[in-house]
């Protein structure tokens, strides 16, 4: 951090190190969003790492993001090649990783509870050999918010004649509420950062922020930050300048997350240990 210079974004990154470590010793909502690439890029760990530290207290991903971290959890790895099988109309028909999902799924429907909490339940039920690698379900262990937002007719599982869409759909509902919760909680020093979700995740906490300003009161005063590879229209726009219209800072940083994201983890790290002497 001290090796940073004092100047438009290294002056910007340490700022937001400030105002993140400064959310999480007020107790306000940390709020993480994160697309499916940085799951596929191996950084669930270092995200993990930094709940089990309280840097981050709630967790939004979209439907992909939860495929992803349940294929982690139960066989180590995740992705396919879509080039070598889309051809043959082969891609994403796996039938192991629609099989978990529709269980997990099932879960949620039998205890009224959202898809983020039910994957972790579920993950945790089941014993997956991986699952120290998955977020939803240390989110579970750890006991805070995780909330999975399926948009339907995007993810692989849709493909499949098991897919329980209603279910799925009741669900997803409920992780609004569970988001909505988290984003009232931001009022007067929390922060939302989101990574790499282009459209999904910025379109829902704009409806989610909308829901606890209307139910709750205030939510005003917060820091939001968006990283990705290219600054997207709907982030720059739905989490970034329309939140903080009035009250508030937004940060944009650019980059590729297997880079920006260890960097971040070790920034909120060090800084603190610095701070804390």
């Amino acid at each position: 951090m001290e090796a940073l210079p004092k100047i438009l974004k290294g002056k910007d990154w340490r700022e937001l190190i400030s105002l993140w470590l400064a959310a999480r010793r007020k107790k306000k909502t940390r709020l993480v969003m994160a697309g499916a690439h940085v799951l596929k890029c191996g950084l669930s760990p270092l995200l993990v790492d930094l709940a089990e530290k309280g840097f981050i207290s709630a967790l939004a991903l979209h439907g992909a993001g939860a495929i992803h971290d349940l294929e982690i959890a139960f066989f180590g790895q995740t992705s396919e090649e879509v080039d070598e099988t889309l051809e043959a109309g082969r891609f994403g028909m796996v039938r192991e990783t629609a099989e978990l999902y529709a269980a997990a799924v099932y879960l949620a429907a039998r205890r009224n509870i959202g898809l983020g909490e039910a994957f972790g339940a579920y993950i945790d039920r089941a014993k997956a050999p991986y699952k120290k690698y998955s977020l939803l379900y240390n989110f579970h262990r750890l006991g805070l918010p995780a909330a999975v937002f399926v948009a339907f007719g995007t993810d692989t599982v849709h493909q499949h004649p098991n897919f329980p869409a209603g279910e799925t759909g009741e669900a997803t509902w409920r992780d609004f509420k569970v988001l909505a919760a988290a984003v009232a909680g931001l009022n007067e020093g929390g922060l939302v950062a989101n990574f790499g979700s282009a459209v999904i995740l910025p379109e829902v906490f704009l409806k989610a922020l909308s829901a606890a300003r209307n139910v709750s009161g205030p939510v005003k005063n917060f820091t939001a930050a968006n990283f990705d590879m290219i600054q997207h229209y709907r982030p720059r726009v739905n989490l970034l300048s329309r939140p903080t219209l009035k009250s508030g800072r937004a940060f944009a940083f650019t980059g590729h997350h297997e880079i920006m994201l260890p960097l971040l983890a070790a920034s909120l790290k060090s800084y603190d240990r610095y701070k804390r002497k």
